[in-house]
């Protein structure tokens, strides 16, 4: 029975923890907006990660294309933000502190149509490709950022799995001084429903198996 009890206790950490493996991942996007476009990354795991090494580039696929070094280490659950804007205008717009890293003025910019790749020296760590004209049902970010729709967007590479930001929504979106709306800077790493539902149920039967012990 305390067998039993210790794997089910453990597949509801498993549940709850599942993303502490994961590293730097895309989490919003905007192509187009008044106050720029721009791309936030967020550490998912549970450790810091140094950007030594690292870089950004578009659909060319150039790994050092973009060096991020400079943002120095991201924290557990920190994001940072790669925009065409300057790093201290980006923070005036969206009414963010000095504390969020912003890497300003970068030149690789995005189409309508293209791709976000992040690299760990020449390794692929995460990529979004996007079209709102070729890949049907998808949103198109102009002045609206992409959010992921659940957790589960984070590291697939399915646009489909992407919504856009809301006034308000789950995520604290809110509009810019232009007027775009996202919540650069700010990702909350919250259970989907399907998690949360199954750890409920990985409670009850742990009660009810514990209710059995006695």
């Amino acid at each position: 029975m305390k067998r039993a009890l210790t794997i089910c206790t453990l597949a509801i950490a498993a549940l709850l923890t599942g993303r502490a493996d994961a590293a730097i991942q895309i989490t919003e996007w905007m192509y187009a907006g008044a106050n720029g476009e721009f791309i936030e990354f967020t550490n998912t795991g549970a450790a810091p990660v140094d950007l030594t090494g690292w870089s950004y580039t578009d659909s060319a696929r150039t790994p050092g294309q973009v060096s991020l070094a400079s943002l120095g280490t991201i924290a557990a659950g920190e994001s940072f933000i790669v925009t065409e804007t300057a790093d201290a205008a980006f923070r005036t717009a969206w009414n963010l502190p000095g504390s969020v890293k912003v890497f300003g003025g970068n030149t690789t910019n995005l189409g309508r149509a293209d791709e976000v790749n992040i690299y760990n020296g020449t390794t692929l760590v995460d990529r979004l490709t996007y079209d709102d004209q070729g890949i049907a049902g998808s949103i198109r970010t102009q002045n609206k950022s992409g959010i992921p729709s659940s957790l589960a967007a984070l590291g697939a590479n399915n646009v489909l799995q992407w919504q856009f930001a809301a006034n308000g929504d789950s995520f604290g979106s809110v509009a810019s001084v232009g007027g775009d709306i996202g919540n650069p800077g700010r990702f909350t790493l919250v259970p989907e429903p399907a998690t949360l539902a199954l750890a409920g149920l990985g409670a009850v039967a742990i009660a009810a198996l514990r209710r059995r012990s006695r």
